[in-house]
């Protein structure tokens, strides 16, 4: 016997407006902007909804309708058939507000026992490669959208993309998941098949990889007249599953395959109907969740993926497809910086932030020629690298021009809500070459650390050269206080203030902001 297991994965995101900082500059509104108003400068509604229902009627609604008249045909004959989807946050808000007939059927599902939803993050953005927390953020963000709407808690789980590594899995196992689905990618399988359970290095996670060539032959080569193997019928590929070795056969594709990605005139919808009544004719395979086909199945071995082999289901099948050349890493770099500052100001700041977040505008950016570069441009609405770039550039720039206004304005207000990612925290040192075991990520922990851990020669070490009035100005945008540590640190060079005083007269200071 042999489990099936389907997974379809449902996204879209908000895709932005072009030339946006010459329409603001133009119409003259610069000053008049405001978060709430960013939201609509930003993104391209028209063309957002446009996509959105047309994706809907074609395939979300259409394509779930016709699995569900399939399960009930195939139930009927005493077999069963249920599948999995990834829902990202960002195309939930889309079907609320442009198509809620998506959420409808989607809970019809729910409610025949037909369907399985895993986790993913919210804003299907690469959280997990920048900050622990944000993923986290992100990922409990999602749990509670799947309660509210589908009376569900994931116990299955996939980051963005099938982006997988020993560091996710531990992330995930943290939250509680205990099931990752992810790419069965051959440089980290080496001889061995994706078409068995797996565990994390590391952690007690069951691991799923995705059988790449029978999700491919769907999800890309179904339409493709020069394939040896065209026209691909539900009964030929279901013969092909059947005799597929292994205990666990993981089909994971974008749910657009059905009716977006192929056209419902090349026959992709009549093959999603037949597709559970053929496999339903083969004794020897059941069509299961992820939940259900690791608690039949143990683990044959460990997955070993570190951090710098780092995989996913796109193009080489690593981070490449977004993070491949400088102009996605220029945009990465920046986008990550704007966490502690996004969040400090929270709102509808910190929700752009993450709308910009999803992989997608990265993706976009990708120079790749060949068979992925043809998949890249197909997605990309503005068919353009160079373009894609510069939106998100000027997208980036108006919301770290009015997030670091609104901070710098009155920065004694935010000054406490600031956290920085261990990169840019305060390292304490005795001397130039001695660094004491402390860091300071906040303002909070730099008082703690002052107050009764660090030396009074570690003080005036960082006191006299102005590392700590630089960071407070640099970080913190305290110009302020930085002037009075700069005034500080020269007393104690010139010998006017004693360094065993010192920790009293910084904290003096500091309990003013």
């Amino acid at each position: 016997m042999v489990d099936v297991v389907f997974v379809f994965e449902v996204h879209q995101p908000f895709r932005l407006k072009r030339n946006v900082l010459r329409s603001v500059v133009s119409e003259g509104i610069r000053g008049k902007l405001s978060f709430e108003k960013l939201f609509d400068i930003l993104f391209d509604s028209r063309l957002n909804e446009e996509i959105f229902t047309r994706v809907a009627e074609r395939c979300y609604v259409r394509a779930t309708r016709i699995l569900l008249d399939s399960i009930r045909a195939v139930r009927r004959s005493g077999r069963d058939f249920k599948f999995a989807v990834s829902m990202s946050g960002v195309v939930v808000e889309q079907a609320l507000r442009w198509d809620k007939r998506v959420i409808d059927a989607f809970q019809e599902a729910v409610s025949e026992n037909a369907v399985e939803f895993a986790e993913q993050t919210y804003y299907h953005s690469l959280a997990s490669l920048f900050s622990p927390d944000e993923f986290a953020e992100q990922i409990l963000l999602h749990k509670a959208a799947m309660k509210q709407l589908f009376g569900v808690e994931p116990a299955a789980a996939e980051n963005t993309e099938f982006i997988y590594n020993n560091d996710i899995a531990y992330m995930f196992n943290k939250l509680g998941y205990s099931i990752i689905l992810t790419e069965g990618c051959e440089r980290v399988l080496g001889w061995r098949s994706p078409n068995y359970v797996y565990r994390a290095r590391g952690c007690n996670v069951r691991i799923l990889m995705r059988n790449y060539r029978l999700s491919d032959d769907v999800g890309f080569r179904f339409s493709d007249r020069s394939w040896d193997q065209y026209p691909l019928t539900a009964s030929k590929y279901a013969s092909w599953i059947a005799s597929t070795p292994g205990d666990v056969i993981l089909i994971a594709m974008d749910y657009e395959t059905f009716g977006e990605h192929h056209h419902p005139s090349t026959g992709i919808l009549d093959f999603l109907k037949w597709l559970p009544i053929e496999l339903a004719k083969h004794s020897n395979v059941n069509v299961v969740t992820p939940s259900e086909a690791t608690q039949r199945h143990q683990p044959r071995d460990f997955i070993d993926v570190p951090v710098w082999e780092t995989i996913s289901w796109a193009d080489e099948r690593d981070l490449s497809a977004w993070l491949g050349n400088n102009m996605q890493r220029t945009v990465f770099d920046i986008y990550a910086s704007l966490e502690p500052y996004v969040k400090a100001v929270g709102g509808d700041a910190l929700r752009i932030w993450r709308y910009l977040g999803s992989s997608d505008h990265l993706y976009y950016m990708a120079t790749k020629t060949g068979p992925a570069g043809d998949v890249h441009h197909y997605f990309s609405p503005y068919k353009d690298v160079f373009l894609a770039y510069s939106t998100m550039i000027e997208a980036l720039t108006m919301l770290v021009t009015m997030v670091l206004q609104e901070i710098s304005s009155k920065p004694r207000a935010y000054a406490y809500r600031i956290v920085l990612p261990y990169s840019k925290a305060f390292q304490f040192y005795m001397g130039p070459l001695t660094p004491l075991p402390y860091k300071a990520k906040s303002l909070k922990e730099l008082i703690a650390i002052i107050s009764s851990l660090a030396p009074p020669e570690s003080l005036a070490y960082h006191v006299v050269r102005g590392d700590l009035a630089k960071w407070l100005r640099e970080a913190f945008f305290l110009d302020d206080v930085a002037k009075e540590l700069e005034v500080l640190g020269a007393r104690v060079k010139e010998g006017y203030v004693e360094i065993r005083g010192l920790r009293e007269e910084l904290l003096k200071i500091l309990a003013g902001i």
